[in-house]
């Protein structure tokens, strides 16, 4: 199922950490890591990418287009699993949309 972002008003919505929410790489076990008060979260390598795209001015439309552009995908999906990813991490607050 595609999702018009456009139409829908989710494109515009610019997802940023929290405070006292970061995302870290550990050299050791080079891993990223999501830390947040009290919790820490382990992504896969296609959360980090998003992750490592959210910077506070970046649009959930431009995470889409970069990350279709890098791994040769239709931008409406992306954006679609770039949403539900975030929606999931936003109900554990560690991001903000």
């Amino acid at each position: 199922m595609s999702v018009d972002l456009a139409a829908s008003g989710l494109a515009s919505i610019v997802p940023a950490l929290p405070r006292g929410v970061r995302l870290r790489f550990d050299e050791s076990r080079q891993q990223w890591f999501l830390l947040g008060p009290e919790r820490v979260f382990e992504p896969d390598d296609t959360a980090a990418e998003i992750l490592r795209l959210i910077d506070g001015t970046r649009s959930v439309e431009a995470i889409a287009q970069d990350l279709a552009g890098k791994f040769e995908a239709d931008p409406a999906e992306i954006a679609a699993d770039v949403m539900a990813f975030l929606r999931d991490l936003a109900g554990q607050r560690m991001i903000d949309l």
